[in-house]
């Protein structure tokens, strides 16, 4: 014997099997059409970080000397798909001081493929991050919003300064790069996005700090204006 169901409740279903399927089509739509398709990187010309950084500038000078730690092959496959380039130098000045400078730049900054924060990268390389603090560089009449930090691992003290972008803007902290990313993405643009970091073997933070705005100052002032750009996107004055 078969249940008899009620024309009142058949219509209920049926009207919820509507707009269920209703919301589902409307989903996959939206789904396509907020998905971004317009890389940012591909308004500018090629990066060759090893061409627009020059390898000598003021009293600073690459020093071959001084090889830069590598990671391990793990991360350097994690690496190669985040980074469209990397550059890792060892610069020295006229009193002997040394600064590392690391850029790495990616074309297509999306949640998995993202600049990777240093606090991450030295965690995984075994150091201890002791301090991290939020400060500002004024150079070149901009003003740049970085971050400094202390990684130890053993007799090993290394202060760092460095800053991220994504697409034109400095922005170092993971909410504020989650909101300008999904910023862009409303208008269909993939950003691109770079890492800028110094770094120095010393147990003294504030004299390192010192060191690396002397650095950075000098180097950035060598450069030409669109390059320049690249690097600290429209900061402001």
């Amino acid at each position: 014997m078969s249940a008899i169901i009620p024309k009142s409740i058949m219509e209920t279903f049926s009207l919820r099997h509507l707009l269920i399927g209703a919301a589902m089509i409307f989903a996959a739509i939206m789904s396509v059409v907020m998905t971004p398709t317009r890389h940012l990187a591909s308004k500018d010309e090629p990066m060759d970080l090893d061409v627009m950084i020059p390898k000598k500038f003021e009293n600073w000078k690459k020093d071959d000397s001084v090889t830069p730690i590598m990671p391990n092959p793990q991360q350097k496959a994690v690496l190669d798909k985040i980074y469209t380039q990397t550059l890792s130098r060892t610069y020295i000045n006229d009193q002997g001081e040394r600064v590392m400078l690391t850029i790495a730049y990616g074309s297509s900054q999306k949640d998995d493929l993202q600049v990777h924060r240093p606090e991450v990268c030295y965690s995984v390389q075994g150091f201890q991050v002791t301090e991290s603090t939020e400060d500002r560089m004024h150079i070149l009449k901009y003003d740049i919003p970085v971050r400094r930090m202390v990684a130890v691992n053993g007799l090993r003290t290394e202060p760092i300064t460095y800053w991220i972008t994504i697409g034109n803007k400095v922005v170092n902290e993971g909410l504020a790069w989650k909101i300008e990313q999904l910023k862009l993405g409303f208008h269909g643009i993939v950003p691109d996005g770079l890492l800028f970091r110094m770094s120095t073997i010393s147990n003294d933070a504030a004299s390192s700090y010192a060191i690396q705005n002397d650095f950075a100052n000098a180097l950035l002032s060598s450069l030409k204006p669109e390059v320049l750009k690249k690097l600290i996107g429209n900061t402001s004055k």
